[in-house]
């Protein structure tokens, strides 16, 4: 443990922490939010992974192979636990739950919500004013709404001056449309301070369309923000692939509304 603290670079301890909130990235997704490069990730990767820091699985599929996903290590998990304070976990535990992440049915919903959010952080290297000023993950999102509501995630969008904290609900066309809507119920009754717009990042334009065609007939809860975008065609989204219910026009992720103004108080507590 002592040695392999020596030899961690402070984005190793950053991959670390990532890993440790939001469970697992692909490969594609951990060049976007810390090396840049494909060719630097992979070695920087491997060389984690023989060390036992970081564990990867991928699927089979053909034709081609699945690109590699990856988690804590026993090592990785080890060294998080220490930083905490926390009895370090036995190696079999992580493994076990590796292979039980890996076997879950919510691994794609999962890996979708983290690439909203990594396609966010790879924006602002091409885009100085811009930086994702908060990342929850959906176990911090049900501590802060209680039992109202379950959000995939929350993150709160800088980008020159300008600040739009969001609620995600990312959609992969499982639920019945009517289930999906009503989720809304929930985010209408959380109190003001948490009165963020609702992005449904969706799979389809099929889909986001029925889903306008849906709440024009139910209604959306007064006071409540709800944007969407289909995720499929939009390029990313932070920009100009949002389209408010209610609106005809598409707005980017920046000038969605904000409660209280554009300063951004109501968010940071």
């Amino acid at each position: 443990m002592a040695a392999e603290l020596g030899r961690l670079t402070p984005r190793d301890r950053h991959l670390l922490d990532l890993l440790d909130q939001h469970r697992t990235f692909t490969t594609d997704q951990l060049v976007d939010l810390a090396f840049g490069s494909v060719g630097r990730a992979r070695n920087r990767l491997n060389t984690l992974h023989d060390r036992d820091i970081l564990d990867r699985f991928r699927h089979y599929q053909r034709p081609g192979s699945q690109c590699w996903r990856w988690t804590l290590g026993p090592v990785g998990a080890a060294l998080i636990a220490a930083g905490r304070g926390d009895a370090l976990p036995r190696p079999a535990v992580v493994r076990d739950a590796t292979a039980r992440l890996a076997m879950s049915p919510t691994l794609a919903h999962l890996l979708t919500v983290n690439g909203f959010f990594v396609a966010l952080t790879g924006h602002t290297r091409a885009h100085p004013g811009a930086r994702l000023a908060r990342w929850w993950n959906e176990a911090r999102c049900r501590e802060a709404c209680g039992n109202l509501v379950r959000p995939d995630g929350h993150g709160v969008w800088a980008d020159n001056g300008r600040a739009v904290p969001f609620w995600v609900e990312a959609d992969l066309g499982t639920e019945t449309l009517g289930r999906v809507v009503g989720k809304l119920t929930g985010y209408a009754a959380l109190p003001p301070r948490r009165a963020y717009p609702v992005l449904f990042w969706l799979p389809t334009a099929a889909r986001e369309a029925n889903l306008h065609t849906h709440l024009r007939r139910t209604g959306v809860p007064d006071g409540l923000t709800v944007a969407t975008a289909d995720h499929a065609a939009a390029p990313g989204p932070a920009g100009p692939v949002w389209r408010i219910v209610g609106h005809p026009d598409r707005v980017s992720l920046a000038e969605l509304p904000a409660p209280g103004g554009d300063g951004g108080a109501p968010w940071d507590e």
